[in-house]
């Protein structure tokens, strides 16, 4: 039978630490961390995946496959932001940026920025949350070593927590959602060796934007992920479980 909620050890000093939470679960490197960073404190964790119509839709299949093999079943919440537009994520008219090493990745605001991705995904989060009384939602959010988006700071987190504490019933109640973002100021490889000292398998993590399971290795996301692993002094699991399936 497929479970909803992984059950996690609970000791006498656990007791008292909430007992569920939502994750919200891309598949990628920090929001895996963030899952089994959050197995270790909640005795249930659902993840949520959002299939917001975006170019490397593997990610979705793949993020499938890594609640699987944790005995996880993901809540899928969808929403087509192609409607929206704005992002080379949404919309194939725009071209994925590419360079030949991180050092070249432009500053400011890229075409990859999604407008209000993670405000949106958080407002779903917290209306799911309202309805299963679940209130600690955990993102894996960071600003180092990451593009230049602006939905992922200290400051946004802590403002869209007021919004949904204010906008839910929350408001009229004792219990107040939380939104945790644990690795907010954590360079991506520091994100990467203490998600292996928790066990964590990023075999099936896609990070690339070009939409395949084969990463294409220049856009901002292969190469901040290439930089990240290489500071961590591993191999990418997706890249050595791919050599052993002879794509690569």
């Amino acid at each position: 039978m497929k479970r909803t909620f992984r059950a996690g050890k609970s000791s006498k000093a656990e007791i008292s630490k909430p007992k569920s939470c939502l994750v919200l679960f891309s598949g990628g490197i920090d929001s895996t961390t963030a899952l089994h960073w959050a197995m270790r404190r909640y005795g249930l964790v659902q993840p949520v995946i959002f299939d917001y119509g975006q170019r490397h839709r593997v990610e979705i299949k793949m993020a499938r496959k890594t609640c699987r093999r944790l005995g996880l079943t993901p809540r899928i919440i969808r929403v087509d932001l192609r409607q929206v537009g704005g992002s080379a994520l949404t919309d194939k008219k725009i071209s994925v940026p590419q360079f030949k090493k991180s050092e070249d990745i432009k500053k400011g605001l890229p075409v990859t920025y999604v407008p209000f991705r993670n405000g949106i995904f958080i407002s779903l989060a917290a209306a799911l949350g309202e309805s299963l009384g679940i209130f600690d939602i955990v993102c894996g959010f960071n600003v180092i070593d990451s593009p230049n988006y602006p939905d992922t700071t200290t400051a946004f987190v802590r403002a869209m927590n007021r919004a949904i504490n204010e906008g839910t019933g929350a408001k009229l109640g004792q219990k107040k959602f939380r939104i945790i973002a644990p690795f907010i100021k954590m360079k991506k490889s520091e994100i990467i060796k203490l998600g292996l000292k928790l066990g964590a398998d990023y075999s099936y993590s896609i990070t690339c934007y070009a939409g395949r399971e084969v990463p294409c290795l220049r856009c901002s996301a292969c190469l901040l992920r290439a930089r990240a692993w290489k500071e961590a002094g591993q191999e990418d699991h997706l890249l050595a479980r791919l050599k052993k399936e002879g794509k690569i």
